[in-house]
């Protein structure tokens, strides 16, 4: 699957680190509550149930390594037998990446793609247009030359995205061996 921009969550930043993907570690579960509050850092966020599906849904990314849509994560629930509608794996989804809490990018078909990160704080994805296979890297020249920038042309409160894309070795082998 190609793979292209990178998604806007409906939630203004607040991380202290501006922009790109940023994952703000699981969240925590108010006591006695039953709901869950965004990362450190996240502000006034809504608090959140921890429904079975939540927990399902939430699961399902921590097996995965490389990013998935809606539609392919409410399969791989319907094949481990999770009763969850496909509304409710959108609304879930939404809720994370709202929260910080997984990564969202847009794949060459403008549809939303998940992923839960391992890095916490800004940093950026390689990603390979073929087959979709995600490797988070830091890029402090990139995060320097952002800086200086937006300072040279007065702006304040900057965030940016960079992603690069391209074919992962395994892609590439493939291609070379003529099998992609």
């Amino acid at each position: 699957m190609p793979f292209g921009t990178k998604a806007e969550s409906t939630k203004p930043a607040s991380a202290p680190a501006p922009g790109g993907a940023v994952n703000a570690g699981a969240g925590t579960a108010a006591a006695g509550t039953g709901a869950v509050t965004a990362g450190a850092g996240a502000g006034a966020v809504k608090e959140q149930r921890v429904t079975k599906q939540r927990l399902a849904v939430s699961a399902a990314l921590d097996e995965l390594d490389d990013f998935v849509s809606t539609q392919e994560l409410y399969r791989i629930l319907q094949n481990q037998g999770v009763s969850v509608s496909l509304a409710t794996a959108y609304r879930i989804l939404q809720s994370l990446a709202d929260e910080g809490l997984v990564d969202v990018l847009r794949n060459g078909d403008g549809e939303a793609v998940y992923r839960r990160c391992a890095v916490t704080g800004h940093h950026h994805h390689l990603l390979c247009r073929n087959c979709g296979k995600a490797v988070e890297v830091e890029a402090p020249a990139v995060e320097t030359w952002a800086a200086r920038t937006a300072a040279e042309h007065g702006y304040t409160e900057v965030a940016h995205t960079v992603e690069i894309f391209g074919l992962c070795p395994e892609c590439t082998a493939r291609k070379a061996a003529g099998t992609l």
